[in-house]
Parts: C-alpha cells; structure tokens; sequence
C-alpha cells in the first residue's frame, strides 16, 4: 500500500493496492509525501512541488516532470527510463543509481546531485546546471551535455 503524505505527515491519499500509472497530478503539492516503490509509469506531475519527497526506487518511465520542483528529493534507483525533467529543479536530490536513459534533463538544475553510478545514456543534459554534481561511476555513453555547466562536478569513469 502506498501512503502519499504531506510535509507534515498528514495521509492525503492512499491507494490500498492501486497504480498511479498515467496519473494526472501536474502542479500537485506533494511536499514530503512518501511514494518510495510507486509505479508513476507515464504519470503527469508537471509543475508538481516534490521537495523532500521519498521516490526510492520509484517508476517514472516516462513520466513527465517539466519545471517539477525535487529539491532534496531521494530517487535512489528511481527508473526515469525517457522521463521529461526540462527545467526541473533537483538540487541536492539522491538520483544514486537512477536509470536516466533516454530522460530529457534540459536546463535541468542538478546542483549538488548525488549522481553516483545513475545511467545517463542517451540523456539530454543540454544546458544542464551541474555545479558540485556527484558523477562517479556514472554512465554518461552518448549522453548530450552540449552548454551543460560542469564546474564543480565529481566525474570519475569505471573502468
């Protein structure tokens, strides 16, 4: 069962069993809420207020979360296969080990993401703001980073 909590830890919604796949909640306020395991499969949180909120090892294949607001947000192992993050605010957010493959990172801010071993292939991180980033371990295999801001950022390849 998934509880979706709000910052104070009042239960705003649970699903007893339900998928949020597909989900309409573009500009929700999901401030704290904990959605750790939740299949967000294709799910609209445009605009959506994620700050601190627990997405470990969440499916957001594909969903969109353009200008989503994930500030201190955990999306360890989160799946963001082909996600739409353009202009999404992630700074200081845990993507450890996330799968980025394919995910639209666009004028994304990452500053101080946690970053380490995620999979960024064919990722878009055009224009991207990854000051102070952890990248090591991460794979970046045809990854566009075209005007992406690198200053700061912990890159180190596995060998």
């Amino acid at each position: 069962m998934i509880e979706i909590k709000n910052i104070n830890g009042d239960v705003i919604y649970t699903n007893k069993g339900a998928t949020l796949a597909g989900a309409n909640l573009k500009g929700a306020n999901l401030k704290g809420a904990n959605l750790a395991g939740a299949n967000l499969k294709g799910a609209n949180l445009a605009g959506a207020d994620l700050y601190r909120a627990n997405l470990k090892g969440a499916n957001l294949d594909g969903a969109k979360l353009i200008r989503a607001h994930l500030y201190l947000a955990n999306l360890d192992g989160a799946n963001l296969k082909g996600a739409d993050l353009y202009r999404a605010t992630l700074p200081d957010s845990n993507l450890k080990g996330a799968n980025l493959d394919g995910a639209n990172l666009t004028d994304t801010d990452l500053r101080d993401a946690d970053l380490r071993d995620a999979n960024l292939n064919n990722a878009n991180l055009t224009g991207a703001i990854l000051n102070g980033a952890n990248l090591d371990g991460a794979n970046l295999d045809d990854a566009k980073v075209t005007g992406a801001d690198l200053n700061g950022a912990k890159i180190k390849r596995s060998v």
